[in-house]
């Protein structure tokens, strides 16, 4: 295989870089490599997705890899030759990179993987905030392509190159997004008495929200509340009738969420009583928490170990507070969901930023992770009981994280 190549392919993505549920080219670029390849292709779910198909020997085992393809609305400021040909749009979280190895991984299966049975491979749209993983799930993923377990790559600036983290468990954060409306009586702000005054009212509420995870979060539960709008008045002279503040709520379980939200329910309308105002909370549960399965995350270590010896696959990182679709895909599925170190990040080279780039020293890294995983998850040799993995097998996966 042409490692170059697949670095060219992945240059002219970042070139070429389409927002969620836009990716056409993208998607042409993976349909066309894939039919290259002589893998079965599939198109169409949740509209731009890609599903390719490579099946060898006679078991009925079958697991599926995801790559997601959209890029960010993000002003790219690189200046090398494959930046960004797309203003206010850029591949600054290495999605362009994920399809690069998973495309490199189907080939490289299909000329040297010694596996029994079947891989999916899954370019999925719109991983950034639009829940591409769960349209295709809703549209009949896991019904039209029937595998046990599902996994997924990213990229992780601040790993060094050559190490990788595999952790059970919880990876990324639940992301939860609200919109708190407060109504009062607008009036002349040298005449506040004959006001019902929504800023007051509204820095009240941005102290008291916080007390939500300083006071009633178990202080060994990771959780943030974050109030990142707050938008008030037009005039210095002038008491507003409404404020609008908004924010997001990241959390690791269903009860955390719960809390969170009812919590949020209470403090509003004790503030609005405090100040006399109407405050209104409109809370959207967003991607729910990433929690790897532990049979599927032990496979994934025993592979990432294989390549790269047991000292360089780290368990030892905490989970990110930031959020993943792919936690559609573990909600439906057992799956590892693991992240592959791009280098110190150096010169802002970090996810979402505007310097970012992927560096294509990962990707053979990234291609034979996923070889090792193939041959361990579908081994040769050993008849079809259910089970992913090498060894007994596998227990019942609990669906506790929905």
């Amino acid at each position: 295989m042409d490692i170059n190549h697949i670095a060219t392919i992945r240059r002219d993505i970042h070139a070429h870089p389409e927002l969620a549920f836009g990716e056409w080219r993208t998607s042409d670029i993976v349909a066309a490599h894939l039919q290259g390849l002589g893998l079965e292709v599939h198109r169409g779910l949740a509209g731009t997705g890609v599903i390719g198909k490579l099946s060898r020997g006679t078991s009925r085992r079958a697991i599926g890899l995801r790559a997601d393809m959209d890029a960010l609305p993000v002003d790219e400021m690189n200046s090398f030759a494959h930046r960004s040909m797309s203003p206010g749009c850029m591949h600054a979280c290495g999605h362009d990179g994920h399809i690069a190895m998973l495309l490199g991984a189907a080939e490289a299966l299909g000329k040297l993987g010694n596996f029994d049975g079947t891989v999916y491979f899954i370019f999925q749209p719109a991983e950034e905030h639009e829940g591409g993983a769960r349209l295709m799930v809703e549209e009949g993923l896991f019904r039209q392509f029937d595998m046990q377990a599902v996994y997924g790559l990213h990229n992780w600036p601040g790993l060094p190159v050559g190490q990788i983290s595999v952790m059970p468990g919880p990876v990324m954060a639940g992301a939860d997004r609200f919109t708190i409306t407060i109504t009062g009586h607008g009036g002349h702000a040298a005449m506040p008495h004959q006001a019902a005054d929504t800023v007051v009212a509204g820095a009240a509420l941005v102290q008291a929200l916080q007390t939500l995870v300083s006071r009633n979060t178990e202080p060994m539960e990771p959780a943030v509340l974050s109030v990142t709008r707050f938008h008030a008045g037009h005039a210095d002279n002038v008491l507003p009738e409404e404020a609008l503040l908004g924010g997001t709520v990241r959390t690791f379980s269903k009860e955390q969420q719960d809390m969170m939200e009812e919590g949020m329910e209470r403090i509003c309308a004790g503030v609005g009583t405090t100040f006399g105002v109407s405050i209104a909370l409109a809370f959207e549960r967003g991607y729910p928490p990433t929690i790897n399965s532990e049979a599927e995350t032990a496979l994934c270590r025993e592979a990432a170990s294989s390549l790269l010896g047991e000292a360089n696959v780290r368990k030892d990182l905490k989970p990110s507070m930031g959020a993943e679709d792919f936690a559609y895909l573990l909600r439906e599925k057992p799956g590892c969901y693991v992240w592959l170190g791009n280098g110190m990040g150096e010169g802002g080279c970090l996810l979402h930023s505007p310097h970012y780039d992927f560096n294509d020293e990962i990707i053979p890294l990234g291609i034979n992770y996923w070889l090792k995983l193939v041959e361990r998850a579908l081994p040769v040799g050993r008849p079809f009981d259910g089970d992913t993995r090498t060894g007994a097998a596998r227990p019942t996966h609990q669906q506790t994280h929905d």
